[in-house]
C-alpha cells in the first residue's frame, strides 16, 4: 500500500528508559509501515540533555513554536540519586516544566475509557478532563532554610527604586520559607486556553482555587477567569449550551466524587499535578491517560502523562521480560498525528489516528492487555502480553 504523505514535520521529542524502548517499537510496528513519517527529532534523553546543558530542551520547544505540533516521550526529572546514576553536571529542571514555560500553555489530561477497566468511583460514567496551569507557583518557587530567629519579608522594588514590604513570618527558631509567583499574562493565557478547549470539546468548565484563604494570589486567578469569561466567552458558552462556574477547591473535590464526569476541571499548577494523578488512577491507570499542552497561540504538544517506568527498564536491561503499558504513548502519537492532519488538511492522517486508537481499545476489550490492566480488568481470563507482544497485537488489528 502507498504510505500516507505528510507535508509538515512533527516535532519529535525522544525520552528515557522503558518509554524510550516503547517509543521505538511504536514507530516501527504501528506508524512507519503506514505513514511516510516526517519529524524534526530532538533527543531529550537525560544523557543528551546533560551533554547540551539542557539546550536541546529549549530547542525542541522553539521548534514546536515553528511547526505548531509536537509529540513527547516521558523523560526523567533528575533528583539526587539520578545525579549520581547519570553523572550529571547539575540537577536539570523538569523538561516538561521548561517546555510549558516557553509555550505558555495549559495541560489537558483525560482518561482513556475502555470497557472492562471500570472506574473506582462507581458513578463516574464519562471522562473527567483536568486542565492544569503550566506556569509558576511552587514549580518556579524560591526556597530557603531559616537557621534561627529572625524576620522574613517579601520585598518588591519598583523600577523607580521605591519599595513595598510584606511580613512573611517572625521566626523564633529554625524553619523554612518559600516564595512563589505567577504572571497575569500567563493566567490570562490559561483562562483563554480553558475556555477555548471547553468550546472545542463541548464540555462544561469548572475552575477551583482557595481564594477565601489566599485573598490576593488565588483571588487574582479567580478574577482574571471571570473578567475574560464575561468579556469574551459568556455569549459563546450560552450559545453552545455549556456552563462555566467557579468554586472552592475543597468544594470541587466533593462535587467531583459525586458527579458522573464529562466536564473539564481547571486547576492551578500544583492542584492539577495532584488531581490528574488521582483522576487517572481512579479511572484505571496513569498509563491510560491522554495529555496535551495547548497554548493560546495554537501550539500543541502531546505526551504520555506517566513516568519513564524505571523498574521495567532495569528488568529490560537484564534481559528479563517486561509487560509495560504503551497506551498513553500510542495516544500521544495519535493526538499529534490527528492535529497535524487537521492543520494541514490531510484527512487520511486524521483517519489513521482514529483507526490506531480504535485498534488499541479493541485489543484491550478483546482481553489482550499488559499486566497492569490484567490486574484490574473485569474481563474474565485476560491474555497477559509482554511489552512487545501488546504492540504487535495492536498492529495485527490495525
Amino acid at each position: 500500500m502507498e504510505k500516507i504523505k505528510m507535508t509538515t514535520p512533527l516535532v519529535e521529542m525522544d525520552g528515557d528508559e522503558m518509554t524510550r524502548i516503547l517509543w521505538k517499537m511504536i514507530k516501527e510496528e504501528l506508524l512507519e509501515p503506514y505513514i511516510d513519517l516526517k519529524t524534526e527529532y530532538y533527543d531529550l534523553g537525560l544523557e543528551h540533555r546533560n551533554e547540551t546543558n539542557d539546550q536541546v530542551t529549549v530547542d525542541s520547544a522553539m521548534a514546536t513554536k515553528k511547526y505548531k505540533v509536537a509529540v513527547k516521550c516521558a523523560t526523567i526529572t533528575p533528583n539526587a540519586a539520578r545525579m549520581d546514576e547519570y553523572d550529571l553536571k547539575e540537577m536539570w529542571k523538569s523538561p516538561n516544566g521548561t517546555i510549558r514555560a516557553i509555550l505558555d500553555g495549559t495541560v489537558f489530561r483525560a482518561p482513556i475509557v475502555v470497557k472492562g477497566i471500570e472506574p473506582c468511583v462507581k458513578n463516574w460514567k464519562k471522562p473527567i478532563t483536568i486542565a492544569r496551569h503550566a506556569y509558576g507557583d511552587v514549580y518556579k518557587g524560591s526556597e530557603m532554610k531559616i537557621p534561627g530567629a529572625g524576620k522574613v519579608e517579601l520585598v518588591y522594588t519598583a523600577e523607580d527604586g521605591s519599595q513595598t514590604k510584606e511580613l512573611v513570618h517572625e521566626f523564633d527558631g529554625p524553619g523554612i520559607v518559600q516564595g512563589m509567583h505567577n504572571l497575569n499574562k500567563s493566567i490570562e493565557s490559561f483562562a483563554r486556553s480553558c475556555f477555548t478547549y471547553a468550546l472545542d470539546t463541548h464540555q462544561d468548565l469548572w475552575f477551583a482555587t482557595k481564594d477565601t484563604i489566599s485573598k490576593k494570589y488565588d483571588h487574582t486567578f479567580k478574577d482574571i477567569f471571570q473578567e475574560i469569561y464575561d468579556a469574551e466567552f459568556a455569549e459563546k458558552f450560552e450559545a453552545a449550551g455549556i456552563e462555566y462556574f467557579y468554586t472552592l477547591i475543597d468544594d470541587a473535590v466533593a462535587r467531583v466524587m459525586k458527579s458522573e464526569g464529562g466536564y473539564i476541571w481547571a486547576c492551578k499548577n500544583y492542584d492539577g499535578d495532584v488531581m490528574s494523578d488521582m483522576v487517572s488512577s481512579a479511572f484505571g491507570s496513569l498509563a491510560m491517560m491522554t495529555s496535551v499542552l495547548v497554548s493560546p497561540e495554537g501550539y500543541y504538544e502531546y505526551e504520555a502523562a506517566h513516568g519513564t517506568v524505571q523498574r521495567h527498564y532495569y528488568k529490560h536491561l537484564k534481559g528479563e521480560e517486561t509487560s509495560t503499558n504503551s497506551v498513553a504513548t500510542i495516544f500521544a502519537w495519535t493526538g499529534a498525528l490527528r492535529k497535524r492532519g487537521e492543520l494541514d488538511g490531510i484527512s487520511e492522517l486524521c483517519d489513521f489516528a482514529d483507526r490506531l486508537e480504535k485498534a488499541t481499545i479493541d485489543t484491550i476489550e478483546a482481553g489482550e492487555m499488559t499486566k497492569d490492566l490484567a490486574l484490574i480488568t473485569t474481563i474474565e481470563n485476560p491474555t497477559v502480553l509482554n511489552s512487545e507482544g501488546f504492540i504487535k497485537a495492536i498492529a495485527k488489528r490495525l
